[in-house]
């Protein structure tokens, strides 16, 4: 079920903190909503996953290079550990996003949902909204990993929007979301240790050596 996207028109601007509380509380409802609004990739970046994807790499920055923490005696903290956590929270998260969805929406066709580029985006930058609002508690790295764990949140959140945001077929929201996973975890793994060997080096930083006390 192919589509041409739609154009990038103006959407009404969306109150991110609204947008945020309603898609964690009451995912059913607020995905009804999204379905109904103009989808463009570049405000819903600019105007969304940057406001929360930067709120969490700044947590990450105060957490790291003020209060630190020691893993195996060995203690992360630093102007250069903040400044490379904050910058993997916020590359990551955009460049997550936008990776996603272009994943989602490859393989769209294949589960006779809808191919637009904009829609996927939506889908995706929505349905991260929990790993962002975890990463929030990064301001205590000694507990980041909890907020972690709200990631996990947003695929429930990614698996109920198949079917109102990319017109997903009920008997094919399972294998879609699946493989969509599959697919986007080998892709991570790759993403994942390019961006640390280029940013530790970057900030002549490594895990073995502790250049800060």
């Amino acid at each position: 079920m192919e589509q041409v996207n739609q154009p990038l028109s103006s959407p009404s601007k969306v109150n991110v903190v609204d947008r945020a509380k309603n898609i964690i509380t009451q995912p059913a409802k607020e995905w009804n909503v999204i379905a109904t609004e103009p989808a463009n990739a570049g405000q819903i970046i600019t105007g969304y996953v940057l406001i929360l994807a930067g709120a969490a790499a700044i947590a990450a920055f105060i957490g790291y290079a003020f209060i630190g923490v020691e893993v195996m005696g060995i203690r992360f903290k630093g102007t250069n550990w903040g400044l490379y956590q904050a910058l993997s929270v916020l590359l990551g998260g955009i460049l997550s996003v936008y990776v996603t969805a272009l994943i989602v929406d490859a393989l769209a066709p294949s589960f006779n949902s809808e191919k637009n580029y904009n829609r996927s985006v939506q889908l995706v930058a929505y349905s991260f909204t929990p790993s962002w609002i975890g990463g929030l508690l990064a301001i205590f790295p000694s507990i980041g990993i909890i907020g972690a764990l709200f990631g996990l949140y947003g695929l429930y959140l990614m698996y109920i929007g198949l079917p109102k945001i990319k017109k997903t077929p009920s008997d094919k929201v399972t294998g879609y979301f699946i493989v969509t996973l599959i697919v986007t975890i080998l892709v991570y793994m790759v993403i994942g240790w390019l961006m640390a060997n280029v940013l530790m080096k970057a900030f002549g930083l490594d895990y073995d050596v502790l250049p800060f006390s």
